[in-house]
């Protein structure tokens, strides 16, 4: 089973959608990597050699932040806007759309399962 930082990927899958399972890698930015490796996005990771492999996790490594550190700067972000109180930190701090949906009606994966009040049973 291949390991690229610190996720394994899938040994069926293609290595153009394999990598994609890494925090901060999409579709654009894993062929872009395959490119750089010289590897052919169409073999499966099972038939990758370890070069190859080594190849890819070099290139990740030197590219930028992927996973747990792109996760802890994402997450550092959003606190700093919650410190500062600006309205981007307060929808946050609130757990409300950040930015600018409408929340009358929608917002449900926001706002969470809807509540219905009003319906309490007489002592």
């Amino acid at each position: 089973m291949a390991r690229i930082a610190g996720v394994n990927l899938s040994e069926n899958k293609r290595i153009e959608i394999a990598l994609t399972c890494i925090y901060g890698i999409g579709r654009p930015r894993s062929n872009q990597i395959l490119k750089l490796a010289n590897v052919n996005r169409d073999c499966k990771v099972r038939e990758l050699t370890e070069e190859e492999l080594a190849r890819i996790r070099q290139i990740i490594q030197d590219q930028g932040s992927v996973e747990g550190d792109l996760r802890k700067e994402v997450q550092l972000n959003t606190k700093r806007l919650m410190d500062i109180g600006c309205y981007r930190g307060l929808r946050h701090r609130k757990g409300l759309p950040v930015r600018g949906q409408r929340t009358h009606t929608n917002a449900r994966t926001r706002k969470g399962p809807r509540k219905v009040g009003g319906l309490r049973k007489k002592a």
